[in-house]
């Protein structure tokens, strides 16, 4: 889990990365205004429906990007988004080229170490998709086949932790888009991704996948989504952040946007 987790070697070379990152000076993305006023940038993902994704029109829309219009309104700040994939927006929060990130993120202890994450916005899972008239029903039933995940991902470090459990190979793609092609094209049996973005890519695109198994809510892979800016940076950024999101959660504003994209508000 737009729930990420870089895992094994690759997560101890991230993490080198990221912390040579967070050495230097404040956060440099925010444009000042000629009346002084502050605009910041905030770095998203490009294809994580329902929390962000782009209509026809180039118009950024999902959970991420009315959550973070509300608190903005609600706070009285102005933003800017910069839609440039996940991986990236979290090397340009790290090297100060924005000021934030909202993109599906996962909240952890990795993570904390690079990041300061604002309070939970939204608590997910992690589960495994097939295609619906693909024949594999469950997890036993990948033995001997490849199945693709989403690089960074949690979902892609559950598949990792059970692979050999269930005897399978991985195919590591960037972006959901691609992946969820790779499962429809038959080049790989199945796919690991966040439990609310499979479920809208199944019941609002009509994607032609089907869930076939979801960790558990208590395992170390279902983890809150944050809004994260880089660390020791835009402290006070964070705490609108923080009190926009408690303010819109408590006049009902949170509930009635997350409940346009997903059923089940967490």
């Amino acid at each position: 889990m737009k729930l990420r987790q870089i895992c094994g070697a690759v997560a101890g070379v991230a993490l080198a990365v990221c912390l040579a990152g967070c050495a230097g000076g404040g956060a440099q993305g925010a444009d000042t205004g000629a009346n002084g006023s502050k605009t910041y940038k905030i770095a998203t993902d490009t294809a994580f429906a329902p929390f962000e994704y782009a209509e026809s029109d180039g118009t950024y829309v999902g959970i991420d990007m009315e959550l973070l219009d509300a608190i903005a309104k609600k706070e009285g700040f102005e933003y800017k988004i910069d839609p440039v994939g996940f991986d990236a927006a979290l090397q340009n929060v790290q090297s100060n080229q924005a000021d934030g990130v909202i993109a599906g993120m996962s909240i952890t202890d990795t993570r904390k170490q690079v990041f300061d994450f604002s309070e939970p916005y939204y608590n997910s899972t992690v589960c495994c998709a097939t295609k619906a008239d693909g024949g594999v029903a469950s997890l036993e039933e990948l033995r001997g086949k490849n199945v693709a995940v989403k690089n960074g991902t949690m979902s892609a470090n559950w598949a990792e932790s059970i692979k050999g459990q269930y005897g399978f190979t991985t195919t590591t793609f960037d972006t959901s888009d691609v992946m969820y092609q790779d499962v429809l094209a038959g080049n790989s049996v199945a796919c690991f991704e966040d439990t609310p973005v499979m479920s809208y890519a199944i019941d609002k695109v009509g994607m032609g996948l089907k869930i076939v198994a979801e960790c558990d809510a208590s395992s170390e892979f279902a983890t809150p989504y944050g809004f994260a800016v880089n660390r020791g940076a835009n402290a006070e950024l964070l705490q609108k952040f923080n009190e926009g999101l408690a303010a819109i959660k408590a006049d009902g504003t949170y509930d009635k946007i997350v409940s346009k994209y997903v059923q089940t508000v967490k």
